[in-house]
């Protein structure tokens, strides 16, 4: 199969003249055929009534199918920011099928739309599928963010709230889906996410513990900095990497010696996370330490690093400056 980095634009970008619906759905629906990213891209952005068209062909296909042409529009989606497949993801939320729902959730990980809200919600809370609600769990946390940002009503940030909330407290929940829960809620100001958090960092579940000090990251509350600064020196790899990434979202300076060490970190995606935090913060020994592991002999490390120095690069005053806002101090 031809690989999409290596198709042309006009190869993605088929138009509906080109090919017809009813072709699209004819291979979708001849199992033994195999699928085509051209093809599959002519179903971004399908009308109302070209929807109504491909679900009766979509109903009909097997599971496997169906997560088969959900995974390729998912890769088509991320390489292809012109394309869009929401009205088949919307859709697909409601298959009988677990894994259906779970991947038609996952696929719609851009999605701002608020309308999308009030099903998610419905599905967090009453979905079979422990799988699908700790999908659903993570997919609303861009519509945290947004609450925080007053980019959606008070109401839809209260009924986000309460419900990822009521998940964290459920102790019947499934310790993932409670773990989801409370990183998607941690970007909400409000005293009952503070006090989810902390919970969390001092319940007996090492997991629900990983995932508490994720939140703190995103809560960028600075009440966390000891308890970040003080788990980038925990033995268990996992928790010193959510205590960089955390130190980077906070943009916490006092954060950056930790750092510094962790860059020498044994374990790769420690050392990766610290490498990306400095470029976060900022400041003169976050650059000379990047500056002097762009000739580490991994390409990983290198890319990072130069990902992180573009990041500096992108907030840091010019030297220049510097010079232009400093006034020596007055003799008297």
């Amino acid at each position: 199969m031809k690989m999409i980095q290596n198709m042309t634009d006009d190869e993605i970008d088929f138009t509906k003249q080109a090919i017809a619906l009813t072709e699209i759905l004819r291979v979708l629906n001849s199992e033994e055929t195999e699928l085509s990213y051209s093809l599959l891209g002519e179903l971004s952005d399908l009308s109302a009534e070209e929807i109504k068209i491909f679900d009766n062909v979509w109903s009909a296909l097997t599971t496997e199918r169906k997560c088969e042409i959900l995974s390729r529009l998912d890769e088509l989606a991320k390489n292809n920011v012109e394309l869009n497949f929401d009205r088949i993801y919307r859709n697909a939320i409601y298959s009988v099928d677990d894994s259906v729902r779970r991947m038609a959730v996952e696929g719609l990980w851009e999605s701002t739309d608020a309308s999308l809200l009030p099903p998610l919600l419905r599905l967090a809370k009453q979905d079979p599928s422990d799988e699908v609600r700790s999908a659903v769990a993570t997919a609303l946390g861009k519509f945290a963010v947004f609450a925080e940002h007053q980019q959606t009503t008070e109401e839809n940030r209260h009924k986000l709230a309460q419900t990822l909330l009521g998940i964290i407290q459920d102790s019947s929940e499934a310790l993932e889906v409670r773990r989801r829960a409370l990183e998607a809620v941690s970007p909400l100001s409000i005293s009952a996410v503070t006090q989810a958090i902390r919970e969390a960092y001092h319940s007996g579940e090492q997991a629900m513990r990983i995932s508490s000090v994720f939140a703190m990251g995103r809560n960028c509350d600075q009440l966390w900095t000891p308890i970040v600064l003080k788990e980038m020196e925990n033995e268990e790899p996992a928790m010193r990497y959510e205590a960089a990434t955390a130190a980077g979202e906070m943009g916490e300076m006092a954060a950056v010696p930790k750092l510094l060490s962790l860059t020498e970190d044994a374990d790769t995606e420690v050392k990766l996370a610290a490498i990306s935090a400095l470029g976060k913060i900022g400041g003169k020994e976050a650059k000379q330490k990047l500056l002097s592991l762009l000739t580490d002999k991994s390409s990983t490390v290198h890319d990072v690093t130069e990902q992180a120095l573009a990041e500096i690069g992108a907030y840091e005053v010019p030297d220049s400056q510097h010079m232009h806002d400093y006034h020596e101090p007055d003799a008297n």
